[in-house]
């Protein structure tokens, strides 16, 4: 089938979209539509290939790397709708085509990239690409591609090509079943609270929330807990059932790791060594060394001495606040030891008698809907945007929002779609991601950009009110939103967040920064019933406590980030035991018993979905090095929302995409590289100077 007699059998995926802003037509889309499309755009993009490769012109800039952007412009429409709707609105229909198109995809990937003759043009170029007269932006994409082509093996002999073929595949398919298993954990998983006694400790808003949860659920007048994140932490923090927060909280620890048909730690053992035999084939120790060569970090020794300068303040941090966990227990005649489902509860109680300030007071004043506004009046402060919001587009699902983004002069930038709510067919965790990219090269090709987040969704005629950690969560992925939005490249392959994993953290972990000025608290933290801004008192008392529990948030954070980092360095993954391991590894750095990884290893789907975040999950913490130092810089001119600073941020970060090696970018902006001391103070663990 071609995409030509897809289009006249009136498959949606591939036809013209004469839809608002070029919007897919999501109604008219079903899943019997996607292996036709991806079956018609594959067959396309491989016609174009085997052009470009039989050329028998000598290899230009135009007729090898230019061709190359310009190919698989359906496979990236239909996959744009496809893995959006498989991580956001998905069904077992839908699951069943990503579980037959992984290893599809992957081996048009290696057809692509082991091709010796293309790779032949592409290295022709690389080698005088001197003398070429090329531009900047052309000189990086061609940098670029070899690179992509070199570390794909593209220079292997043939026998290692195919045996790093069958690896990739193998990978695509293990990545997909490692992510179905988890979200079908989530969604198996309901704490059912039948009763008032069920219900001691938690207030009105969690009751309203598990009640539409319930029923969603189909459980009319009970209250349902689930494994969403803003459903189950908020309990964790205030139900006074000790037992109850135990059950839910080892359902929550187990995801991926209940000896079922979704454990996943047969898929994590095979998945780990495959990594590493790839790596070996690529000439490289370890796959956190394959891994880590194309990211600022470079090495793992890098990634170590980082995680291990900021662990040793931490631990220390976290040792202190269990004490006082611990005190605060003894205190109200709570004779038990601390554990994990005790953390969250007790932490809630001295953080009230050190701080005055308990999440039932704070979320009020954090209507959902609000801190949407604040996100955008932030935008429109630092890079003059403006969000008009659509009300008749297509939909994927009742619930998302859909605006469309201009410029200070009204000029069209993109479309930012909002998907916010929690529910079964979605996957847990909050991202950023694109149903188009921005680029030039095929016309003036405008960003339609999606923030997917997991909140609970208030009890109808209720609005949705967040935590103060929630409305962060809203701003880091606005920010990596805006990454993609504000993008400004010709080329495709640069265009957005195409950027290496420990840098595209920056620009949201940047935004959050801007949460906590007290004018837009001011403004937009105002109480849902009565319309009245957050007390000067309260903003005071919150942002004096935006520290507290640090020690136990970075030591969640960084023991996930060496468990990972510390299995990609393994040489032998031959006999891998994911359970012994992650336990030995976690004993070795004196993991508090009463702490446990944030993300354990049977459900880190950061690193095992897929290659993303694998050997990667530092690159949080490297980029808050680098988010750290750049507030920095605004706070430096006393104005939070300096303009010019914000228009070196916007050339150099926010719209430059990987138009630059990221150590350039962030000089280019800065004017130096950072240190960690603005981290370590960011996060409260920098020690006390006492004066003399």
């Amino acid at each position: 089938m071609t995409v030509s007699d897809a289009a006249l059998a009136g498959n949606p995926l591939l036809t013209p979209w004469k839809t608002p802003v070029g919007l897919p037509p999501f109604e008219d889309i079903a899943p019997e539509h996607y292996k036709p499309a991806f079956d018609a755009a594959l067959a396309e993009q491989q016609k174009q290939i085997a052009v470009i490769a039989e050329n028998a012109e000598e290899p230009s800039f135009a007729n090898t790397i230019e061709a190359l952007e310009k190919s698989g412009q359906a496979l990236k429409k239909v996959g744009g709708v496809f893995f959006n709707l498989a991580g956001s609105h998905t069904n077992d229909a839908i699951q069943a085509v990503e579980r037959e198109m992984a290893p599809i995809l992957a081996k048009h990937r290696n057809s692509i990239f082991m091709n010796e003759a293309l790779f032949r043009r592409v290295a022709a170029l690389y080698e005088r690409r001197a003398g070429l007269g090329l531009t900047p932006e052309q000189a990086r994409v061609l940098d670029r591609y070899h690179t992509i082509f070199v570390r794909a093996g593209a220079q292997l002999a043939p026998e290692a090509k195919k045996r790093l073929a069958a690896i990739t595949e193998r990978l695509a398919s293990l990545g997909t079943q490692f992510s179905q298993n988890v979200l079908a954990d989530e969604k198996s998983y309901q704490l059912v609270l039948d009763g008032e006694a069920d219900l001691e400790g938690l207030p009105s808003f969690l009751r309203e929330a598990a009640a539409q949860a319930a029923e969603e659920r189909g459980l009319p007048g009970k209250h349902v807990i689930t494994l969403s994140r803003s459903s189950i932490e908020p309990f964790l923090q205030f139900s006074k059932r000790r037992d109850l927060r135990e059950q839910a909280f080892k359902a929550w620890a187990a995801r991926g790791d209940n000896g079922n048909a979704t454990d996943n730690k047969v898929i994590i053992a095979e998945t780990a060594a495959l990594r590493a035999e790839r790596a070996r084939l690529l000439g490289y120790e370890t796959f956190a060394d394959f891994k880590l060569a194309d990211t600022m970090a470079k090495t793992p020794d890098n990634v170590q001495k980082l995680l291990s300068d900021v662990w040793t303040p931490a631990i220390a941090r976290a040792r202190e606040e269990r004490d006082d966990l611990q005190a605060q227990a003894q205190s109200i005649g709570d004779n038990i030891v601390i554990e994990p489902w005790d953390w969250r509860y007790y932490a809630d109680q001295v953080r009230m008698a050190r701080h005055n300030l308990d999440e039932a007071t704070i979320k009020p004043y954090f209507r959902l809907d609000r801190i949407i506004e604040a996100s955008f009046e932030t935008a429109n402060r630092l890079f003059g945007l403006t969000f008009k919001e659509l009300k008749d587009f297509p939909r994927y699902h009742p619930d998302i929002r859909a605006w469309e983004v201009v410029d200070a002069d009204s000029n069209p930038v993109g479309t930012f779609i909002g998907d916010y709510f929690a529910r079964p067919s979605k996957r847990s965790g909050a991202w950023m991601s694109a149903f188009r990219s921005q680029e030039r090269l095929t016309g003036d090709v405008r960003p339609i950009i999606v923030n997917v987040m997991n909140f609970a969704k208030g009890a109808a005629g209720e609005p949705s009110l967040l935590s103060f950690d929630d409305a962060r969560t809203l701003f880091h992925e606005f920010g990596h939103g805006l990454h993609g939005l504000l993008s400004n490249v010709t080329y495709p392959l640069l265009a957005g967040t195409a950027v290496s994993t420990d840098f595209v953290e920056l620009p949201s972990q940047l935004y959050e920064h801007w949460l906590s000025q007290p004018d837009i608290l001011r403004r937009y933290a105002t109480h849902y019933r009565t319309g009245e801004p957050i007390p000067e008192e309260l903003l005071a008392r919150l942002m004096a406590a935006r520290n507290f529990n640090q020690g136990f948030a970075t030591v969640e954070y960084l023991s996930s980030a060496f468990v990972d980092l510390e299995l990609h360095r393994q040489r032998d993954l031959s006999a891998l035991d994911v359970s012994a391991f992650e336990a030995r590894t976690l004993d070795k750095l004196g993991m508090p018993r009463e702490i446990i990884m944030r993300h354990r290893t049977p459900h880190f789907t950061h690193v095992f979905s897929g290659d993303g975040y694998s050997s990667g999950y530092y690159s949080y913490l490297w980029s808050e090095v680098l988010d750290a130092d750049a507030f920095t810089a605004f706070e430096e001119t006393g104005d939070a929302f300096d303009r010019d600073m914000a228009d070196k941020l916007k050339r150099f970060i926010y719209s430059a995409g990987n138009l630059r090696d990221p150590a350039e970018a962030y000089t280019a902006f800065r004017g130096r590289l950072p240190t960690a001391d603005a981290l370590l103070a960011k996060r409260g663990l920098a020690p006390v100077v006492e004066d003399a």
